[in-house]
């Protein structure tokens, strides 16, 4: 392509070139136009770089002036993940407690027909149960402290009654709704590591509690005189697998349960409750013990990667989901009673991604997108769909597995072969 045949103005032209031949810097377009054409200018010089002509990229229903505050730099178009839905999903949760049609957008053929199938045999069951344990988000950051006495001393100052309320009361300054719940020490050599755990109700998090806790550690330098390493000192954990988090928790600890009739196992998952118990033994505890998985479970991080992208949620925080425990057990009553617990699953219904209009789209199916009438009520109905969700994921897995059918469905369904 040539400059002269792109619909430019005689100002965008000028930009362009301006910026093809290195004087304006991607990241500064803003600075000599509006939002839009800056995506549309710098769009069209990776055209010029690659040499070729996207087909694409620039359909896209995105609010730009909003995005590129908010979501994105550089922006030079939008990509497309297909969408669908499974469902319907019966969910028996504290804060979810209906019917739902559960939004999945992957590329992966016979992810979205098993989610499916799965959310058939449980609300034949009578629904999942589902229960939020814990709700808080962590950012921990270090201190290097001069001796391992001062260490001590640091540890103790921190632990006291009376410094937790004066963290408190900074921290939540920050905030509208944010409330510190606990801060942790925990020392390495003459390295002093605060875990944060702050309640963000509808939010996600991040965000709010890393403001929140640079305001604490700025308390901590004035009145003990520590010195902060780093804000984030990776005993968070954020994006990480890490036992911390699925030991006390990050984001949502959320468990869903269900007791699945003999006669529902054999019409609809074609195998039986000894055969998902056996598949689930061999392959979800011993399989991922022996491998060294942290997550002991068949595909947790497929459906829960599916919802994230489909409902504005931060994807790569799918690395904590997916440490996810798949528990089958066989009952006196021939059935097979499914759970799935999930330690640390963080997700929000306001912030970040959320507010896309897509995504937005989404989170209105399942009834949980803004703040709820009381805060955080939104975000844990969410996350108790997401939990059944997994768990629907899970039992089709296993039941696919058991019953011999896996590759069968993935010819079919990811590979067109019907």
């Amino acid at each position: 392509m040539f400059l002269e045949s792109y619909e430019l103005t005689e100002e965008e032209k000028l930009l362009l070139q301006k910026v093809l031949d290195g004087e304006i810097a991607f990241r500064k377009i803003e600075e000599f136009a509006d939002p839009l054409t800056a995506v549309k200018l710098r769009r069209l010089a990776i055209q010029e770089y690659a040499k070729l002509e996207f087909e694409h990229i620039q359909n896209f229903s995105l609010d730009v002036e909003t995005v590129t505050k908010r979501n994105i730099e550089n922006m030079i178009g939008a990509v497309q993940v297909p969408l669908g839905v499974a469902g319907l999903l019966k969910v028996n949760g504290e804060y979810a407690n209906s019917e739902y049609y559960v939004p999945l957008a992957t590329t992966e053929g016979a992810l979205v027909a098993s989610v499916n199938r799965g959310c058939s045999v449980i609300t034949k069951s009578g629904g999942a149960n589902v229960r939020v344990f814990e709700d808080e988000m962590t950012r921990a950051p270090v201190f290097k402290l001069e001796s391992l006495d001062r260490a001590r001393k640091f540890y103790d100052w921190v632990k006291s009654p009376q410094t937790f309320e004066q963290m408190k009361e900074v921290a939540e300054k920050t905030t509208r709704f944010g409330k510190l719940l606990s801060v942790k020490p925990f020392v390495t050599g003459t390295y002093v590591y605060l875990r944060f755990s702050y309640d963000t109700k509808d939010a996600m998090g991040m965000n709010m509690v890393t403001i929140a806790t640079d305001a604490v550690m700025h308390l901590i330098e004035d009145e003990f005189g520590a010195h902060p390493v780093t804000l984030s000192g990776n005993m968070c954990t954020d994006k990480k697998p890490a036992s911390i988090s699925t030991i006390l928790g990050r984001g949502k600890t959320v468990v869903a349960e269900i007791t699945i009739p003999q006669e529902i196992v054999k019409e609809t998952l074609k195998c039986t409750p000894e055969s998902m118990f056996e598949v689930n033994y061999s392959k979800n505890l011993l399989g991922s013990a022996r491998a060294g998985a942290m997550g002991f479970n068949a595909h947790a991080a497929n459906i829960i990667a599916a919802i994230y992208l489909a409902c504005g949620q931060d994807a790569a925080h799918v690395v904590e989901g997916s440490t996810a425990i798949t528990s089958m057990e066989l009952t006196k009553y021939e059935e097979i009673h499914c759970s799935v617990t999930l330690p640390a699953l963080p997700v929000g219904t306001v912030g970040g991604g959320t507010g896309l209009g897509t995504q937005r789209d989404c989170l209105n199916i399942l009834g949980v997108s803004g703040a709820g009438d009381t805060p955080g009520i939104n975000s844990r109905k969410f996350a108790e769909i997401v939990a059944a969700a997994v768990l629907a994921g899970e039992i089709s897995l296993i039941g696919a597995q058991a019953a011999g059918h896996l590759a069968r469905a993935h010819a079919q369904l990811g590979r067109g072969k019907f």
